[in-house]
């Protein structure tokens, strides 16, 4: 008995398929996970009909939607452990990690498990805080990160950074950088201090000139 090879997606098939994660992307981003699959078909330009033949559940989509954002959290920490000084490591994991997360606050929400429905991310996170487990107990051997400090911290600090809300993406970036900056001296044991990035300008209320 012979088992039927998959049919490959024919090429409007497939362009119908990266719009729709193309919209997705765009939406999650500015919007967070809470957006209907029906708005992210019209703004692919597609009918609901293809988009559920494509993604039969929204969690498939998240998944698919964030696959390369997941791969880039864990080469930054992977990148962290291979830095033969374990605190530059670290530094540099909170660094990108934040730069990371603030191009999208859907992915935030994703993987922070914020979104009940994109616990697909639950077995990335774990594999991610205990690779930052081990770069900290390298820092903490050398004697530049703070002993108290535990992964779950990095979760604290992901918490917090998801509260970064500006309509500039200029602004966002800023304030970010500075946070991550913030971030780092409080963990770190040496009383000399960085001078911290430049803080966010926000924009100036309505009216005033």
């Amino acid at each position: 008995m012979t088992v039927p090879l998959p049919h490959p997606l024919r090429s409007d098939a497939l362009d119908n398929r990266e719009r729709i994660l193309e919209a997705a992307r765009a939406l999650f981003a500015t919007e967070g996970l809470d957006v209907p699959m029906r708005e992210i078909a019209r703004h692919a330009g597609v009918g609901p009909a293809t988009l559920y033949r494509r993604f039969p559940a929204k969690r498939t989509l998240v998944a698919e939607a964030f696959a390369e954002e997941v791969r880039a959290c864990h080469a930054i920490v992977e990148e962290g452990l291979a830095d033969p000084d374990p605190w530059r490591g670290f530094r540099r994991v909170i660094e990108k990690t934040c730069e990371l997360h603030i191009r999208s606050l859907g992915f935030t929400e994703a993987f922070m498990a914020a979104y009940p429905d994109a616990m697909d991310f639950a077995t990335d996170r774990a594999r991610m805080l205990g690779s930052v487990a081990e770069l900290a107990r390298r820092a903490q051997k050398t004697g530049d990160l703070r002993p108290d400090f535990v992964p779950d911290d990095l979760v604290l600090v992901l918490m917090a950074h998801r509260g970064i809300h500006t309509t500039s993406t200029a602004t966002r970036q800023a304030a970010s950088r500075r946070f991550a900056a913030l971030m780092i001296q409080s963990f770190q044991t040496s009383p000399t201090r960085a001078p911290l990035p430049p803080a966010a300008q926000r924009p100036a209320p309505p009216g005033n000139t």
